[in-house]
């Protein structure tokens, strides 16, 4: 059988070279990692990082955060956006309204230079060079140089679009996520953290859309009991939003680092799935298949190859991760499990180091459970 050649990116074709370039507007995945963090934001870096460290994931390229700086600058609305900050609390909510929308119509409403939007129509086209396409589906996802912190968790404040066509598609998605910056929510945890408005610069994604068939989330440390020698895998049909947002009940896999055992399977009732329907031209949930509710999301292999990839991440980064994952319906196992999103996970990683479980260290909880595959006669 033929392979999509579209799903197979073209590694000759650089990013880092497309127009734009010398305006330091977009910057390919594969040219920044966790050191460009002031110029893509953290959900980008970590993209980039991952690629350079060999982990499967989808190419793009960042719209940097000078793009975002010099398009509120240059077009003189920077000063009327923080203005309209001034002197609001976290607890005002009709005052964080009215600045929200203020701002975020100033956004809309402000044309782009040429040069701005001559670099994302230019990443985009050499994007689709990549891929061997005219007319690639991309996600556009935000940012932000103060997300995926091991100190701070914004994530899901930004928006994200998927399945976005043509050139004009990531311009118009690119000023929504920029907008996104400034909703309410945003400005009220920005106040509440004490992080300065002004100091908290936004990048957008732009990354090859993943036609999953299932998809899901991933953590290299078990968050209930904060126990290293497990992985948690969560994941259901179509598209990860379903299991970000918690509109669906996923299936769960315990999965032991060491020897590579689940220890707890649970398979749910996912009636829901998030998917592309190409009559409407755009993401919608639908129900799923009689067949396929009460069927697990994942072979056993795929949970193996998920987790070998967690426990490379995580060495890669050295400590716990929180992974996004997704497994292109378009594409041969293993090439096609991809990982979207990687950051520090937050909860356990920020509570005193020492025991915890049993007061045994997670070295001691490791050896432990290698040694009992060990037989001595």
């Amino acid at each position: 059988m033929e392979k999509d050649l579209s799903s197979w990116p073209d590694d000759r074709i650089p990013m880092d070279e497309t127009k734009g370039k010398d305006m330091g507007y977009i910057l390919g995945f594969e040219v920044i990692d966790r050191d460009s963090l002031s110029e893509v934001g953290g959900k980008n870096a970590s993209l980039g990082e991952m690629i350079k460290a060999g982990i499967r994931v989808p190419r793009g390229f960042a719209v940097t955060t000078k793009c975002y700086l010099d398009f509120i600058t240059k077009s003189g609305i920077r000063d009327r956006m923080y203005d309209a900050l001034a002197d609001i609390t976290s607890d005002d909510v009709k005052a964080l309204d009215r600045a929200a929308d203020a701002i975020r119509k100033l956004i809309h409403t402000t044309p782009m230079s040429n040069e701005t939007e001559n670099a994302i129509t230019s990443g985009y086209e050499r994007l689709c060079e990549q891929y061997r396409t005219d007319d690639l589906a991309v996600a556009v996802r935000s940012s932000a140089t103060a997300e995926d912190l091991p100190t701070a968790s914004f994530a899901g404040q930004q928006e994200t679009y998927l399945w976005i066509r043509g050139v004009e598609g990531p311009r118009e998605s690119v000023r929504k996520c920029w907008s996104s910056l400034f909703t309410p929510r945003a400005i009220s945890y920005r106040i509440k953290n004490d992080f300065p408005h002004e100091k908290v610069l936004i990048s957008v994604g732009v990354q090859k859309m993943v036609n999953s068939k299932a998809a899901g989330v991933m953590f290299t440390i078990n968050p209930t009991n904060g126990d290293p020698s497990k992985v948690v895998i969560e994941g259901s049909w179509g598209l990860g939003e379903t299991v970000v947002s918690g509109s669906v009940n996923p299936d769960k896999f315990v999965v032991d680092k060491v020897v590579m055992e689940i220890s707890e399977r649970t398979i749910s009732c996912k009636d829901i799935e998030c998917t592309f329907d190409p009559d409407r031209g755009a993401v919608v949930e639908a129900e799923v298949d009689q067949d396929r509710r009460n069927a697990c999301c994942l072979e056993l292999e795929e949970i193996k190859t998920l987790v070998r990839m967690g426990k490379e991440i995580e060495d890669h980064y050295g400590y716990a991760m929180d992974i996004e994952w997704a497994i292109d319906k378009d594409l041969p196992f293993p090439e096609n499990i991809f990982i979207v999103q990687a950051r520090p996970e937050t909860v356990w990683s920020q509570r005193k180091a020492g025991s915890v479980i049993g007061r045994k260290t997670g070295r001691q909880l490791l050896l432990e459970q290698a040694m009992k595959r060990i037989k001595i006669p």
